[in-house]
């Protein structure tokens, strides 16, 4: 039995969610070693052009993905889908992704808009989740992002996401990080 076909097949199964390193040694009965080869002989097998997904590893999870190269064809696909995020989406998403854990109440004050409908729709999609309740009076919930939300951008951790001063705005582009926000980092530091 090939087992780099089982991995794959597996895989396949779990589509966009992935399976954690340990569970597939465990389906699999494997040890890290043999795990470690397998996810080398997939990814070179994915690595010709006549493929178009490869293996990644993001977090501690194993999955199938779009090559990145292909991204303008992904992209023209998506642009036709209703499920995109709106600007308002984004702009709330990012303010969690940067500040988390954080209540719905400094998302507002961030963003000078009630922010309730777009924390709903975030939790929806599962690209951020409650993370506890705030010491604040009323114990507000904490939200912060999820995997979905890393691999919806394609990112294993955090720390990956951009640096808000590389963040370049294009002319005529509303910086979504405006002086407000700007000054609310100021008065925290």
């Amino acid at each position: 039995m090939n087992k780099g076909a089982v991995l794959e097949g597996l895989l396949f199964i779990k589509g966009e969610d992935g399976l954690t390193l340990d569970k597939i040694k465990e389906i699999m009965e494997i040890d890290d070693t043999e795990l470690s080869r397998l996810i080398d002989e997939l990814t070179d097998e994915y690595s010709s052009d006549k493929r178009g997904i490869n293996l990644v590893v993001l977090g501690n999870k194993l999955k199938l993905a779009t090559k990145k190269e292909h991204y303008n064809y992904y992209e023209k696909l998506v642009l036709d889908d209703d499920s995109i995020l709106s600007q308002a989406a984004l702009e709330t998403l990012a303010i969690i992704a940067y500040n988390q854990p954080i209540t719905r109440v400094k998302v507002d004050e961030i963003r000078g808009i009630n922010s309730s409908h777009m924390i709903r729709r975030l939790l929806s999609l599962d690209l951020i989740k409650e993370l506890g309740r705030s010491d604040e009076p009323g114990r507000p919930n904490l939200y912060g992002v999820t995997d979905a939300f890393l691999d919806y951008f394609g990112l294993s951790s955090t720390d990956e996401l951009p640096k808000l001063e590389e963040i370049e705005i294009e002319d005529g582009e509303e910086d979504l990080f405006a002086s407000k926000y700007i000054e609310d980092i100021d008065n925290e530091g």
